[in-house]
């Protein structure tokens, strides 16, 4: 028994279809009460315990998490599907329209047709969890506090009367404090957590990778199940797109846009400082540039690789080696 499940910021539409393959259809609130009226709805048409459904939902930021962890705990197998994909899908089988009702008889066709190759949602650890909140919360302020400040230069520039200019100095002050304020919740976030500190600490065994890229890679690589390390780089938009047709069109291949922008920048400047201090690193991006590839295509390469380490390091729980990466390990 598959549930399709579009979820908007309020409300949750529903794609129900049962062992005879009687489909039915129902919205509900996004919050637990509709959990709840979802769930006994769905066993009374089809008769089936929670454990006996799976949920399909597309991951829609922040709005999808309470749902997928409320169905989790009543037992059934939780789907978080990524939405371009399913998106491709619907257009493949003819469902051009874009609306929640579409979206959900959508997701119930894409569950029922690759239900045995999607790879069931689980929560991550909540320390996890709290540590993404805590760096998205620090990425929130720090881009909050160069808005402001790229305002005070214009203001200092164009002459602004003193009380903006005044008003542009306290927002900079207080930003500035809460950003100190939330690297130190980090921190004290890792004290209490000695398992995550050794983690970041063999992260950052490897020359280029500081604290911020060891954490990024943290709550990525322990978020989430990955079956290895190409998997985890193709789910963080690390894998570079091939577009080639006949003899003639013979694009450049580039990153795809997927993945988290605050990783994949994390990643960047480990990879800039990786050239420069990582020997087996910086023989492997000029070994690149010597092939004729761009320097970004070349830094996009070591992004990849050092995803790739990282993996490896969490997976075995050893410090970086540089004889196994010199080696292509």
């Amino acid at each position: 028994m598959i549930l399709g499940v579009d979820v908007s910021k309020d409300y949750l539409d529903v794609a129900l279809e049962t062992a005879a393959r009687k489909r039915y259809e129902r919205k509900v609130n996004n919050d637990a009460g509709g959990f709840q009226r979802l769930l006994s709805w769905a066993c009374e048409r089809t008769g089936a315990t929670p454990q006996q459904l799976t949920v399909v939902m597309e991951a829609t930021g922040v709005y999808h998490e309470a749902a997928a962890q409320a169905l989790y705990d009543a037992g059934c197998r939780v789907i978080v599907a990524n939405p371009k994909r399913v998106r491709d899908y619907a257009s493949g089988v003819g469902l051009l329209n874009k609306t929640d009702r579409v979206d959900a008889r959508a997701l119930l066709r894409y569950g029922r047709e690759q239900a045995d190759e999607l790879v069931p949602w689980e929560p991550p650890p909540m320390e996890i969890r709290t540590l993404r909140a805590l760096y998205a919360r620090l990425s929130a302020v720090e881009l909050d506090l160069r808005r402001e400040l790229n305002r005070k230069q214009q203001a200092d520039l164009n002459g602004q009367p003193e009380p903006v200019r005044q008003s542009m100095e306290l927002s900079i002050s207080h930003l500035r404090e809460d950003c100190e304020r939330l690297k130190r919740a980090i921190e004290d976030h890792f004290d209490q957590h000695p398992n995550l500190r050794q983690q970041r600490e063999l992260l950052q065994s490897t020359p280029g990778i500081g604290p911020v890229s060891a954490d990024r890679m943290l709550c990525l690589l322990l978020r989430h199940r990955f079956a290895d390390a190409r998997q985890a780089a193709a789910f963080a938009g690390l894998v570079p797109r091939m577009h080639q047709s006949g003899s003639s069109v013979r694009k450049r291949p580039r990153l795809t846009k997927s993945g988290d922008a605050s990783l994949k920048a994390a990643l960047y400047m480990a990879a800039v400082s990786a050239c420069r201090y990582n020997p087996e690193l910086r023989q492997q991006y000029r070994a690149l540039l010597n092939a004729g590839k761009s320097k970004m295509c070349a830094l996009g390469a070591l992004m990849r690789r050092l995803l790739h380490i990282a993996f490896g390091i969490l997976k075995y729980r050893v410090p970086y080696n540089p004889s196994l990466v010199a080696s292509g390990g």
